[in-house]
């Protein structure tokens, strides 16, 4: 699976409206909630999972990039979302530099390694810098979703 295949247009906010990290997890999550790939009545605890980890150690990985994810048992197949700020999201990042881009994804509970394997080929492929730079250009989800999917990482 690539990151390309994880994401759909519909999965992707070319301009997000938060302003910090637990107002950005929650818009996030509505998409993917708004897009049935987690129940309406499933939100909240998949939002607890995801602002316990974020409360454990910022996802903000330096760089403007962000990488929220929990595992929960409300999932039976990793799903995630992408998310940019062009004005910048405060995220308490290792840096201290706001976030422009966030992709946040939740994996079935148990996929220990599918989790890992997913972290990392998001953080390699979001610590492109030309890959943020066309990411920041792009105008549309679209293309956005191109950028994802001409990368071919393996998630």
């Amino acid at each position: 699976m690539t990151l390309g295949n994880l994401l759909s247009a519909q999965a992707i906010l070319p301009e997000m409206q938060a302003t910090e990290r637990y107002s950005a997890i929650a818009e996030l999550v509505n998409v993917l909630v708004a897009n049935g790939k987690i129940a309406a009545e499933n939100r909240d605890t998949v939002l607890t999972a995801l602002r316990d980890r974020e409360e454990t150690m910022s996802t903000g990985i330096g760089f403007g990039i962000a990488i929220p994810h929990a595992s929960s048992e409300h999932v039976t197949e990793v799903v995630a979302v992408f998310g940019r700020s062009s004005a910048g999201i405060e995220f308490e990042a290792l840096d201290n530099a706001p976030v422009k881009f966030v992709v946040l994804f939740v994996v079935p509970k148990d996929q220990f390694q599918t989790h890992l394997r997913t972290l990392a080929a998001i953080a390699k492929f979001l610590n492109d810098r030309s890959i943020r730079e066309r990411l920041a250009a792009a105008t549309t989800a679209e293309e956005i979703l191109a950028i994802f999917e001409k990368s071919g990482t393996k998630a």
